[in-house]
């Protein structure tokens, strides 16, 4: 099942998500991306949080739409993104689709990515996409589809990463072992329209940044 959870970070112009839209099963707002939702012309099926960020006027309209909302503390041990996640994971979601998850606070936008670790040691597909940057978390092959030129940054999120492979890529690896401690593998370039990254253990952050 595929999810589509709406948080309050950065979108830029929202109809270059229209299509991912169409594409999901369920659609979920942590607290502030209810306002986009709103923007998009979406009916979310569940809003969660402590509902300090959403507007007084799409609360009231969500309301009227009989959304269900799931309201929170303020003084809680997750943060509403959390909450969101894991109402996703309940519902069966085994892919889900992160808008807002990125740019803003640089505090939010790395929480957002280390929540994401465990889905992701499951099995789960999850993709951050930003207004300038995709973001895939990944603990197995991805094949990334671009352009030639495009910058790709690895940042490894568990301690280590180990086998990590790159294919069709300015700056190829064979079998590598990253380690957190250590970035280096940021900036990269796609050799051609289409490239290549594996790994046989650990969790990664692919960052691909859009001609």
């Amino acid at each position: 099942m595929k999810c589509l959870l709406l948080a309050n970070g950065e979108y830029g112009d929202i109809t270059i998500y229209y299509s991912l839209v169409q594409q999901m099963d369920i659609v979920l707002c942590a607290d502030g991306g209810a306002n986009y939702a709103y923007q998009m012309g979406i009916t979310p099926d569940c809003i969660l949080g402590d509902l300090d960020s959403i507007d007084p006027q799409v609360k009231d309209y969500f309301i009227s739409q009989k959304v269900l909302f799931k309201e929170f503390p303020p003084a809680k041990d997750f943060t509403d993104t959390q909450l969101t996640l894991e109402l996703a994971w309940e519902l069966g979601a085994d892919e889900i689709i992160c808008l807002g998850t990125l740019g803003g606070r640089l505090d939010h936008t790395m929480a957002n990515l280390y929540s994401c670790m465990e889905a992701a040691r499951q099995g789960k597909k999850i993709i951050h996409f930003g207004p300038q940057v995709t973001v895939y978390m990944i603990t197995g092959p991805l094949r990334l589809r671009g352009r030639r030129g495009d910058t790709v940054s690895l940042i490894v999120l568990s301690e280590k990463a180990e086998g990590v492979t790159l294919q069709n890529f300015v700056y190829p690896l064979t079998d590598a072992l990253l380690l957190k401690e250590n970035p280096y593998a940021v900036s990269n370039r796609m050799a051609d329209d289409t490239a290549e990254i594996n790994l046989a253990s650990g969790v990664i952050a692919v960052f691909h940044y859009r001609s």
